[in-house]
């Protein structure tokens, strides 16, 4: 049987606006992602294909009609693989919507079900990188 994944570090807040997490393990944690090679930890952690809901847009998601552009904030996707590393934006995604292929960066997307295998992987780069800024 699989072990239950350990969230103890996770300080996003439940509905009753109290954190399940704790400064102490978030730092723990934190201090090991620091070291981490992320692009390669994801390509062993990751598997693909897997779907994802674009949450953050970097503002420009604001200004355009999303619902008619693929990629776009609220949108739902398929994530096929990694396709590079970028600067600026971290992992970036090859990102499959309808029958458009493109590129999002991970940091701006979830795996909407906790039961997802991918779902703490992500999660974790995608709090390490907003920290990390």
């Amino acid at each position: 049987m699989k072990n239950k994944y350990d969230s103890s570090w996770d300080l996003i807040k439940n509905d009753d606006g109290n954190s399940p997490g704790n400064e102490d393990a978030f730092d723990k944690i934190y201090a090991e992602w620091e070291k981490r090679s992320w692009e390669s930890w994801l390509r062993a952690q990751l598997k693909f294909p897997f779907s994802v809901e674009r949450t953050d847009d970097d503002g420009d998601a604001y200004f355009t009609d999303s619902v008619k552009e693929p990629f776009r904030l609220g949108h739902v996707m398929e994530a096929m693989d990694i396709e590079t590393e970028d600067e600026h934006y971290g992992i970036v995604l090859r990102v499959k919507e309808v029958e458009k292929i493109g590129h999002v960066p991970l940091c701006d997307v979830e795996v909407t079900s906790r039961g997802n295998e991918n779902f703490w992987p992500v999660r974790e780069y995608a709090v390490w990188f907003a920290n990390s800024r």
